[in-house]
């Protein structure tokens, strides 16, 4: 008798300062890594020109982030520039139970509480290749004045010194290249005995 037991899903938790690429980098694994899901985070601050409700985040005011909050909705959330960011929990599950590879795109506060919720999670880390290239990237966008684009690259510098408690360290110079470390993270990763070992087909 042929017996096929379907191996539970991945959680991917990406993390990086403002201005690193994470949202590039999402976009470009979207074509590139087979059965590939990515959550989309809620937040409170304004929705930018160039992105979409929904797909980018979902856009929402405070207290109706506060609601999901007090009603256990939410995986994590974090405040951060004076905005909610956060995940909700019931189509992350879902998609976990289905067997699928889901990434989340988390601040390192967030990031840290994911870990003591699911210690199975792949956890990377996107970095500039230096403060320089991070500040202009930020000035390069236009959509932050001077005091947000400072209090931005504060909280970089405090969220860099968390990188060690990452599975792995990607630096974004190259678009491509780092595409690429981060779609070789996620096979090895799917590769590894605990997760495909229960995929294996068995013969009776």
């Amino acid at each position: 008798m042929n017996k096929e037991v379907k191996s539970e899903g991945m959680l991917v938790v990406l993390s990086a300062p403002s201005g690193c690429g994470k949202d590039t980098v999402l976009a470009e694994l979207d074509g590139r890594v087979e059965n590939l899901r990515r959550s989309v985070s809620m937040t409170t601050r304004k929705m930018r020109d160039d992105e979409t409700d929904g797909a980018d985040y979902f856009f929402v005011g405070e207290s109706d982030f506060e609601s999901k909050i007090n009603g256990g909705e939410m995986l994590e959330y974090t405040r951060y520039n004076g905005h909610y960011y956060g995940t909700l929990k019931k189509p992350v599950d879902e998609l976990l139970k289905k067997g699928e590879t889901v990434v989340l795109k988390i601040e390192v506060e967030g990031a840290g509480k994911i870990r003591s919720m699911y210690p199975d999670a792949v956890t990377i880390f996107l970095v500039p290749p230096s403060m320089q290239t991070l500040e202009k990237r930020l000035r390069k966008r236009m959509s932050e004045g001077e005091r947000d684009i400072r209090n931005r690259m504060a909280i970089a510098v405090c969220e860099i010194k968390h990188a060690d408690s990452y599975d792995y360290i990607v630096v974004n110079d190259q678009i491509d290249y780092a595409v690429s470390d981060i779609c070789s993270i996620i096979r090895a990763e799917r590769l590894k005995t605990k997760r495909s070992l229960n995929s294996i087909c068995l013969y009776e």
